[in-house]
């Protein structure tokens, strides 16, 4: 194609048919041929794909996140500094020692980085947590009715719908949503710690992640993430299940199809607050672990920060920070499950319920 020398491009709309001209240096009329192609369009498919219950239930996760933490941020502010050790030991001597040398901004001390980790934390772990149990219902009645798969190992035959009948789909789906969300968000976590903890040494975010790139590589974002594991898999276990089972047992015995927005609300916080009960003392090491490196002193795992705190404060140091944390996690419960429930009404609707 020596002689080719131009390319005319008929301008069109691009969901219609482009034709490419190459025109010869003769310029007669057989000296040229076009190329036509069609672009898809994908607009059917996206509006599909966006109308779709999981797209809801995400959507609808992410938004109750969000909503809750801006309410939520000073009393998280808070809790963090008085699980780690710093400042005052009592709510209001914290407050007020916030306040004195920040001002009310310190009480919102990292909640921007706070409010991008939790939009994704939840939006992931609500939404993981309801594909989930439906995916394990669906499969445990199915292997009630039918055939259920069988293991064969050595002489010894384990059918699954036995060995699996006393799983709950609620607890299954808990504990998986709590790692999910942790293995996706855990950087972001780290960073508002440190950003909450030290905002002398950590002013910003674009600062604490240069700083901690440097000094510990990608690592550091991840400082803390077995323990952390750890601590979630109880309470997103308990947390989930707590909150299910009290809805349903409600519902019951009140003969109710669905519940108002105040019962949301109180059961929601019923739920965080014996999920945190139980989970507490693994919060205290996690937290101890994180953040750690910044005071010369790191335990080398779980065991040891645990061991740490009972040897320094006994075993009431294993709740320190308590108080603060049920003041935090109950309302940051219970409005999380009233905006989650009133979003997935308003984005998924009767799919829900199909």
């Amino acid at each position: 194609m020596d002689d080719v020398y131009g390319v005319i491009l008929d301008s069109v709309p691009v969901h219609k048919s482009l034709d490419l001209v190459f025109v010869g240096q003769n310029r007669s009329k057989d000296d040229f041929f076009s190329l036509d192609f069609q672009f898809p369009d994908f607009r059917p498919p996206i509006a599909k794909f966006v109308k779709t219950r999981e797209v809801g239930e995400f959507l609808s996760g992410a938004l109750a996140g969000a909503m809750t933490k801006a309410v939520l941020a000073p009393l998280e502010t808070i809790r963090t500094r008085m699980v780690v050790g710093v400042g005052s030991k009592t709510i209001s001597g914290s407050f007020l020692e916030v306040f004195e040398k920040q001002g009310w901004q310190g009480l919102w001390a990292g909640n921007a980085i706070n409010m991008i980790r939790i939009v994704p934390t939840q939006a992931i772990e609500l939404a993981t947590f309801e594909c989930v149990k439906r995916i394990m219902t669906s499969a445990k009645e199915k292997w009630s009715q039918e055939d259920s798969p069988n293991v064969q190992i050595g002489s010894v035959k384990l059918s699954l719908s036995n060995s699996l009948s006393w799983l709950s789909p609620v607890a299954i789906g808990g504990a998986v949503a709590g790692i999910a969300s942790t293995l996706a968000c855990h950087p972001l976590e780290v960073l508002k710690d440190r950003l909450t903890v030290s905002p002398d040494a950590y002013p910003n975010l674009s600062i604490a992640v240069q700083k901690m790139y440097k000094n510990g590589g990608i690592g550091s974002f991840y400082s803390g993430l077995s323990p952390t594991l750890m601590g979630m898999l109880p309470y997103s276990t308990c947390y989930y299940f707590m909150y299910d089972t009290i809805k349903k047992s409600y519902c019951t015995a009140q003969k109710k199809k669905s519940l108002s927005r105040p019962e949301m609300l109180l059961i929601g916080a019923l739920s965080g607050l014996t999920a945190s009960t139980i989970s507490f003392p693994l919060e205290v090491a996690r937290k101890r672990l994180m953040v750690g490196a910044l005071h010369g002193k790191c335990p080398p795992h779980m065991a040891a920060a645990l061991s740490e705190v009972i040897r320094e404060e006994g075993l009431v140091g294993l709740y320190r920070g308590w108080g603060a944390s049920c003041l935090k996690v109950m309302p940051s419960s219970g409005i999380t499950w009233m905006f989650y429930e009133a979003w997935k009404d308003i984005l998924v609707g009767d799919k829900d319920k199909k």
